[in-house]
């Protein structure tokens, strides 16, 4: 997880100059006089920016920077706002907007290009789609949304492999707030002058209700959900909040110089240990994040001290400063070179000397950005002389990135149309290890799933469920899904477990619309139907007690489950958790079960293998005896039970010889333990057999 850049719009950091002390060492409070450039806030960026990028790249952890960021992003903005209202300036949000986000995205544009180029030579194909959805996420300012949707997502791409351009979802929150905060400001602005009210107490109101009201929220959000939480946009508001009323109360303080001294010192030390003493990444944005936050406050109210011992002298350093100029740059590039460096090596993290070298790279292209791209861009006039100019020089940027976006979009879908013509010749999958089989793929046929619509080549029906399979519990609810068949429907099968019976929907799918049955599925990731078990997450085991319950109340005709469980690169296979007690409880009930034989799962993931070795290269073609069980577990229970009947498919998953990568041009897996629903979905003939054979069912 990343974090936020420092606010753009004000490359030179001005607070409110408080009129002379009163007497040495205090702070005087009284009216905001005129804007002056606070270095040490300038410096305050720089040393967060440096937490973020050296704990990403030395650490590997999360270090409170982006809480940093975010608060300092709203000071500034509190800032310009309230002076524009002061001096009777009309706020014309859209103008703002239009120059916020025109300084804002040249730098973006080239980040975002360059990553998109790099990604296309160094990731595998497998990665492409995401980055390239990432890549209009990150334009539009939603990535922190999109990645909202894969944090709960079980069967998004490898959760192992960050995304390059993962660290935009700050940057997206951020873009959000650029544009909530300023119709805050200028709706809070029109009631004050329709009623007379005082416009600093107003909007401190205002935003104590958002500062509570969004800390409460990210509290309770962040205790029952945090992967969520921590990409929501309305459970960070509350630290953009606290950056306002900072900024609103500051000249209204009055510390000595000895506390400030101190204060100053204070927020650096807990800025500095936040990373190091707490768990970031799994316990923000709730209360915790209090700390890295409240350190900023601290640093920015102890302001310039004017003492030799004060931490504002470290901050306002030249260094520091200059830094502090290229920090949205330097931010913007430290992620994608550690991510595809990272992916480049074969490594899970970077040493001291590469970290080193990744730097000095992100340091390097953050200077040439700002110095050629940012600073040309943001002192253009061409584009200030009227709205019209700047939405064109906008829509330039967005069309240079969009471009190559496009047409890799545009090329996917040509070429999964033209290898989707002859998928019949050119794509048999498991009907290639069929006996008497006649090879018929052409010289320079396609391998489908194409490597870069692997990650989602996944099995799902088509509607949520309703009526008849509709389930009472919200939480079943959220996890089903059915089939589009009438009332006329011949048998009801419910499809229950984890990703391994979701990636037989497909083929199970075809015999339902082939003999006319209602299907509908209640899947959770990583939950096998089972009995209650003690290790298992909580809710997988309250998910699979309502279950049963439903199987009790509204019995199917047939359940449809994985029965066994393969350990990955090892012939180890068990029967599922509790496997024995659930049989005849569901068969009680006049529910039949068809279990199935859990394919054979790895410790890496083939496709990768295949796409960086070639597909017979030894690394990627197991030996079956090395993976798959001699003896099905399922031989224990056989003749055991009238209603239980197993399914075992793992001939057409491996050859007798090999569990090879590809099987009839058709990519068996999609990872390390799914297969795709492409090749899935070529045993549905073979299941149809092998299911009205097991069970008896007339056709």
């Amino acid at each position: 997880m990343l974090c936020a850049t420092a606010f753009e719009e004000l490359p030179n950091v001005t607070t409110p100059t408080i009129p002379a002390p009163a007497r040495p060492g205090r702070r005087a409070s009284g009216p905001v006089g005129k804007s002056k450039f606070r270095p040490e806030i300038q410096g305050l960026r720089s040393l967060a920016v440096l937490m973020v990028v050296s704990y990403h790249v030395w650490i590997g952890r999360v270090s409170g920077g982006v809480d940093v960021f975010l608060l300092i992003s709203a000071f500034l903005m509190t800032l310009q706002f309230t002076g524009r209202y002061k001096q009777r300036r009309p706020m014309d949000l859209l103008r703002h907007w239009l120059h916020l986000f025109r300084r804002l995205l040249p730098a973006v544009v080239v980040v975002l290009l360059a990553t998109l180029a790099a990604s296309f030579v160094f990731l595998p194909a497998t990665r492409w789609v995401e980055v390239v959805n990432q890549g209009w996420a990150s334009l539009f300012y939603y990535e922190n949304w999109l990645l909202q949707g894969l944090a709960v997502d079980y069967y998004a791409a490898d959760h192992s492999l960050a995304s390059p351009l993962q660290h935009f979802w700050s940057l997206s929150i951020q873009g959000q707030v650029f544009i909530l905060w300023p119709a805050i400001f200028a709706s809070v602005a029109l009631l004050c002058r329709r009623f007379s009210l005082k416009y600093r107490a107003t909007l401190a109101y205002v935003f104590a209700i958002i500062f509570v009201v969004s800390l409460a929220y990210s509290i309770i959000f962040t205790a029952n959900n945090q992967a969520v939480a921590y990409f929501d946009t309305f459970a960070r508001l509350w630290e953009f909040a606290l950056g306002t009323l900072l900024a609103l109360v500051l000249p209204g303080l009055n510390f000595a110089k000895p506390v400030r001294v101190v204060m100053g010192w204070i927020g650096v030390a807990a800025m500095l240990s936040c990373g190091i003493l707490l768990q970031v990444q799994t316990a923000f944005p709730g209360f915790v994040a209090l700390w890295p936050t409240l350190a900023a406050v601290a640093v920015i109210a102890a302001g310039q001290t004017g003492s030799r011992l004060g931490v504002d002298r470290i901050l306002s350093s030249r260094f520091l400063v200059r830094l502090g100029d290229n920090s949205y740059a330097l931010y913007l590039w430290h992620w994608p070179i550690l991510v595809i460096a990272l992916a480049w090596s074969g490594k899970d993290h970077a040493g001291w000397i590469s970290g080193t070298l990744i730097i000095a790279l992100a340091l390097v292209l953050a200077f040439l950005t700002t110095k050629y791209v940012e600073k040309p861009f943001r002192e253009w006039k061409w584009p200030e002389v009227n709205r019209r100019r700047s939405a064109i020089a906008i829509a330039a940027c967005l069309a240079v990135a969009c471009a190559p976006l496009l047409g890799f979009q545009y090329k996917q879908d040509l070429d999964l149309k033209a290898a989707q013509a002859q998928a019949a010749f050119d794509n048999p999958g498991a009907q290639a290890l069929l006996p008497g089989y006649v090879n018929q793929v052409g010289e320079n046929a396609m391998t489908l799933p194409t490597a870069e619509q692997l990650p989602s080549d996944w099995a799902h029906l088509t509607e949520s469920c309703s009526g008849e399979t509709k389930p009472e519990s919200s939480l079943l609810l959220e996890n089903c899904q059915q089939n589009n068949v009438g009332d006329d429907a011949t048998k009801t099968v419910l499809v229950l477990g984890n990703s391994h019976s979701q990636q037989w929907l497909e083929a199970v799918g075809v015999l339902a619309e082939q003999h006319h049955w209602r299907l509908y599925a209640m899947l959770y990731g990583a939950c096998p139907f089972m009995t209650d078990n003690p290790d298992a997450d909580p809710v997988c085991n309250e998910f699979n007690r309502e279950v049963r319950s439903h199987i009790a109340a509204h019995p199917p005709d047939a359940v449809f489950m994985v029965g066994t469980a393969a350990t990955p690169s090892t012939p180890d296979e068990q029967l599922t958790h509790g496997f024995e007690e659930l049989i005849p409880e569901v068969n009680a009930v006049g529910t039949q079960v068809i279990a199935m034989r859990d394919n054979p799962r790895f410790t890496y993931s083939l496709t990768d293998c295949t796409l960086s070795k070639g597909p017979d290269s030894p690394d990627c073609r197991p030996l079956e005896s090395d993976v798959l069980a001699a003896q099905s577990p399922f031989d224990a229970v056989m003749g055991k039970y009238q209603d239980l009947f197993v399914l075992d498919m793992t001939d057409l998953i491996c050859d007798g010889t090999y569990c090879p990568p590809i099987v009839g041009n058709t990519f068996v897996y999609l990872d390390d333990n799914h297969m795709t629903k492409t090749y899935v979905k070529s045993m549905a003939d073979m299941l149809d057999e092998r299911w009205f054979a097991a069970t008896g069912w007339q056709e």
